[in-house]
């Protein structure tokens, strides 16, 4: 059964930040030979490693909300610079835009059953909506 990760995504006002990240760390493993994926290094290695690499993605809380989506294409141990392992978590570049589903703050990294995940959203119409409810709803007034 595939799971996915929640994951803060630190430092990003919003998608296009993130955008923006993804679209340097892209080019900069391109340039290093390290094909056209880009890593998100964390501290813990997740014990469901097959249920993540079979179809999960990382679902990036930004400002509150779940907001996008990126694929995993694989999970890699890396040592960091301090002689501590870690886990590169190889993401696939596109960003796939989901309906906002609220988040309260955590450390690290959360699973998150594939049941559970929010839907991708294609079109602006359907994310201008979606932008909206959530934002009523963190008034309070839904």
């Amino acid at each position: 059964m595939t799971v996915h990760l929640v994951k803060l995504c630190v430092g990003a006002a919003n998608v296009a930040d993130l955008e923006s990240w993804v679209k340097r760390r892209t080019a900069a493993n391109a340039a290093a030979g390290l094909g056209r994926l880009h890593d998100h290094v964390t501290r813990m290695f997740p014990k469901r490693r097959e249920e993540l690499l079979s179809g999960g993605s990382i679902y990036w809380v930004i400002r509150g909300d779940i907001r996008v989506r990126q694929k995993i294409a694989g999970l890699e141990p890396v040592t960091g610079a301090d002689g501590i392992e870690r886990c590169a978590i190889m993401l696939e570049p596109p960003l796939v835009r989901v309906a906002p589903q609220p988040r309260k703050a955590f450390q690290g990294w959360r699973y998150l059953r594939h049941d559970d995940a929010p839907p991708d959203i294609s079109g602006a119409s359907e994310h201008t909506e979606a932008a909206l409810r959530s934002e009523l709803a963190s008034l309070g007034l839904l």
